[in-house]
C-alpha cells in the first residue's frame, strides 16, 4: 500500500519512493527463491546491488492504493541478471521498471559468478 510517506503534498506517488518499494520487492523475491538477505549479506557475504534501472510510469498512483508487482527474470547471466517488474492498481498499468542486478561480494566490492544454487533458482524463473 502506498503510506504518507510515499506521496507528495498533492497525495500522488513520489518516484523515488517508487524506488524504495522496488527494492522491497526484490528483497522479497530473494526470500521467495529461498535466499533471504539477512542471510547472504551477513552470512555468506554477497549480494545482489542494482547496476542498471530504467522505469517507465504510465499513471499516477495515490495514498492508499495498493499496487500489484508481477515480476519476470527476463536474463540469467555468469554474474548478473536482468529482471522486469510491472506494477497495476486494479488491473491498470502505473508503471514498468527493468534492472540488472548483480552478484557482488561484499568485502572485496567486485562481481562474482552466481553460487550455483543461487544460478539455478534463477533460471528456474526464466519464461518457457
Amino acid at each position: 500500500m502506498l503510506n504518507f510517506g510515499d506521496c507528495d503534498i498533492s497525495g500522488t506517488a513520489y518516484f523515488p519512493s517508487y524506488l524504495n518499494i522496488l527494492n522491497g520487492v526484490n528483497e522479497e523475491f530473494w526470500l521467495h527463491l529461498g535466499f533471504p538477505w539477512h542471510e547472504i549479506i551477513w552470512k555468506e557475504r554477497w549480494g545482489t546491488p542494482t547496476v542498471h534501472i530504467s522505469s517507465d510510469f504510465s499513471s499516477p498512483s495515490f495514498f492508499g492504493e495498493e499496487l500489484t508487482f508481477a515480476v519476470t527474470v527476463l536474463k540469467v547471466g555468469r554474474s548478473s541478471m536482468t529482471i522486469h517488474h510491472d506494477i497495476s492498481c486494479k488491473g491498470e498499468k502505473r508503471w514498468s521498471s527493468t534492472q540488472v542486478l548483480a552478484a557482488s561480494d561484499l568485502d572485496k566490492h567486485i562481481s562474482i559468478p552466481w553460487p550455483e544454487k543461487v544460478k539455478t533458482a534463477l533460471e528456474a524463473c526464466l519464461p518457457a
